[in-house]
């Protein structure tokens, strides 16, 4: 027995050791690092937040009141991080590349590979230095204490790895966004998921990718549109001007929209919305004028293969000379509970921008605004501050912005803006296709300058529109932009969506719209009868498709007499199921095309009523719902209407995940502006708050709660009245 032991201890002991050396080699190579604690606030902090005043009204929306603009956006961050800690945190992470720390997986991973490919957060640091002004990298340094702030009063509620935040991390937060909504993450996707047979220069590259969901990594794929609409006092009945700001966001996660209100004594004095980590609204207004943004999609990215040295090395050809790859090393950290593990992780970088290595080829990606997208939050700030259109269009110069259609208004103007940065191409290439690595003829290197861009300015007809639609009929009549003034290399689109055709058949006919009208037309839920919808879906399916039973029967009977129109309760849900169904196909395919989608779609749609309704004449709304917590309640609207609505299949409902969320509307007046809001759920991201859903009932009537702007307002409407962590 006693030789037993023996064995027994030596063996226990060899196996200690191994685990010994694994341990202290992974710690050499990878350096394991161990989760730190949260650190304490500091003085300076306690010192500013005595300066700040948080109003929450009876909405739960923040009215923050500061001394200094940096005063009241450390307020601002206090104040989301309140509501909605957790979704901030991981939009700081995610812009760092350690979303993996707080998702381990395919997602974190996924985002946080790309975030080193595209060396976001080289470029954070070096943006954020060259490109920013001192006083507004003050507010951003202001901002990230407010999150630290938050965080060292609530240590439970914050991963402590995460911390701390400074001004460059919110910065980074931008670049991160923006390099999404460009569309690099589908871009990169495409290319890794291609057989290298498929990767020659010539092959198309991006002929889809202007089609498809643009963030697919943390946002599986939402649909995401907007509406604005900006109505002149020559077209308005009252003479007022109004503005429709009504993006089409998801309604969870990083890009969903938060209200607040954002007051300092230097003058600083904007509502509207804005995003998880970002220090100023991103669309609003001030007590001046107004702007609108909604997704436009022109040819944003380019793909070039490099041509390598045949000896194998890292040098690339370019215009007859040799240049080599800079090789960039960095670690991807996989969270391992205690502990957090880097993974070591090589990138390279080519004249061209970022460089993929597929099966053996090294394929380099060049889009817009990676030179220049930290700009982004000082320009949104001095569009917040702009007291009049020519301080407001000095902002849009900056161009930090690089994707948006920008709807503006004032007392006297209205003015619709392409914006986006246009690299200035070779006509001598196709930039939807790989382009040839070797040559300086394919590398661009300037944009169109921003009084360049398709825009138009109070034309005669008194009202603009953009629904994610072409610039070239932003209005009926004249005053539109004309496509001739711009090369097809630009890639802007030329689609008019059912959105478009809706508000011109609307706005376009009326010559003299009242306040009513106006919010009439916002919500609108029918289609025009010239909308693909009815073309290409429902026509050829009337006029071609043979019914096999009674129900089928009965169901195209109920498409032949629709009217149109997508109301909870008169529309039919078969409408919306079938378009839900064949609603990414048809972006792509001609009518003939997409017939048997469509048909198959019906198929599905006949046979999903009858199996959980027994029956095809299924009101919208008891199919379509919006969901909240224990809130759950018909809801109208559609995929491209007006009231748009865009849904995923859960637990046999249509849930509605994106569309028609934070809504603003706003007049300008000659005593100012006043407004009215509504958000698609509850302006506060915690469970445990009233304001969790306290706005999805009034929504889904489709009416807006009139919104504060003077203290006196506010007051009369307060909740709470707090400095920040004095609550």
């Amino acid at each position: 027995m006693a030789g037993w032991y023996r064995k027994r201890w030596f063996l226990n002991s060899v196996k200690f050791l191994l685990i010994v050396i694994v341990l202290s080699v992974a710690w050499y190579f990878v350096r394991i690092e161990l989760r730190p604690g949260v650190p304490e606030p500091t003085g300076e902090m306690r010192a500013r937040a005595e300066k700040v005043k948080i109003l929450r009204d009876n909405f739960g929306v923040p009215h923050i009141f500061g001394k200094t603009d940096a005063d009241t956006a450390f307020g601002l961050a206090y104040a989301h991080a309140e509501d909605d800690y957790p979704i901030i945190q991981g939009s700081l992470a995610a812009a760092r590349g350690n979303l993996a720390i707080l998702m381990p997986g395919k997602l974190g991973g996924l985002n946080d590979y790309m975030v080193k490919f595209l060396g976001i957060d080289e470029k954070a640091g070096k943006q954020y230095d060259e490109l920013l002004s001192p006083a507004f990298k003050k507010i951003l340094e202001a901002y990230a204490d407010g999150l630290n702030y938050y965080a060292a009063l609530h240590p439970d509620d914050v991963d402590s790895r995460i911390l701390s935040y400074t001004g460059k991390d919110i910065s980074a937060g931008f670049i991160h966004k923006l390099s999404l909504f460009t569309g690099v993450a589908r871009t990169l996707k495409d290319l890794m998921g291609r057989p290298a047979g498929d990767l020659a220069v010539g092959e198309t590259i991006q002929g889809v990718v202007a089609q498809n969901d643009f963030l697919p990594f943390w946002f599986k794929g939402e649909q995401m549109g907007s509406n604005t609409h900006a109505v002149g006092p020559s077209l308005s009945a009252d003479g007022i001007t109004r503005l429709n700001i009504n993006s089409h966001q998801p309604y969870e996660g990083p890009v969903a929209w938060y209200e607040a209100h954002l007051v300092s004594e230097e003058g600083w004095n904007a509502i509207g919305g804005l995003f998880p980590g970002s220090p100023s609204i991103l669309h609003g207004h001030n007590q001046y004028l107004g702007w609108a943004h909604t997704v436009n999609k022109p040819d944003a990215i380019d793909v070039y293969k490099l041509s390598m040295h045949p000896d194998g090395s890292l040098k690339y050809r370019f215009d007859g000379e040799w240049k080599e790859l800079s090789v960039i090393k960095a670690k991807i950290r996989i969270d391992l509970g205690l502990f957090t593990l880097p993974i070591p992780r090589t990138f390279y970088r080519s004249i061209h921008g970022p460089v993929l290595e597929r099966d053996g080829g090294y394929y380099a990606l060049r889009y817009v605004g990676k030179d220049r997208a930290a700009l982004s939050t000082e320009q949104w700030y001095r569009m917040n501050r702009a007291k009049n259109m020519e301080e407001w269009k000095a902002a849009m110069a900056m161009q930090g912005i690089p994707m948006m259609n920008v709807m503006y208004a004032d007392r006297e103007n209205i003015l619709y803006v392409y914006n986006h940065l246009l690299p200035i191409r070779s006509e001598k290439f196709d930039w939807l296709q790989i382009l040839p690595g070797d040559t300086s003829d394919a590398l661009w290197t300037a944009y169109l300058p921003f009084d360049r861009l398709p825009m138009a300015e109070n034309p005669p007809s008194g009202f603009l529109m953009n629904t994610n639609s072409t610039p070239f009929q932003a209005t009926v009549g004249e005053g539109n932009p004309r496509p001739d003034d711009f090369s097809a290399t630009l890639g802007i689109e030329t689609i008019m969506n059912n959105r478009a055709l809706r508000s011109m058949e609307l706005f376009g006919t009326d010559d003299s719209i009242t306040r009513e009208e106006f919010l009439t037309y916002k919500f609108d839920q029918a289609y025009s009868q010239n909308s693909r919808l009815f073309t290409d879906v429902l026509g050829p399916l009337i006029e071609k498709y043979e019914p096999a039973g009674e129900d089928e029967k009965a169901a195209l009977g109920i498409l032949r007499g629709w009217d149109g129109v997508c109301g909870a309760d008169s529309a039919p849900a078969l409408v919306n199921l079938l378009y839900h169904s064949v609603w990414d196909a048809q972006k792509t395919k001609t009518a003939d095309e997409l017939y048997p989608d469509v048909a198959r779609a019906f198929q599905e749609a006949v046979a999903f009523l009858t199996k959980n309704f027994k029956r095809v004449d299924v009101p919208l709304g008891e199919v379509q719902r919006l969901r909240r917590g224990k809130t759950d309640i018909p809801l109208g609207g559609g995929i491209d209407a007006l009231n748009s609505v865009h849904t995923k299949l859960k637990e046999e409902r249509l849930v509605a995940v994106a569309g028609d969320s934070y809504i603003l509307v706003v007049e300008f007046t000659d005593s100012g502006a006043r407004f009215w809001s509504r958000h698609q759920y509850g302006n506060v991201n915690r469970k445990d708050s009233v304001h969790y859903d306290d706005q999805a009932r009034a929504f889904t009537r489709r009416t807006l709660k009139k919104s504060l702007l003077t203290l006196d307002e506010i007051r009369q409407n307060l909740e709470t009245e707090y400095h920040p962590g004095m609550e």
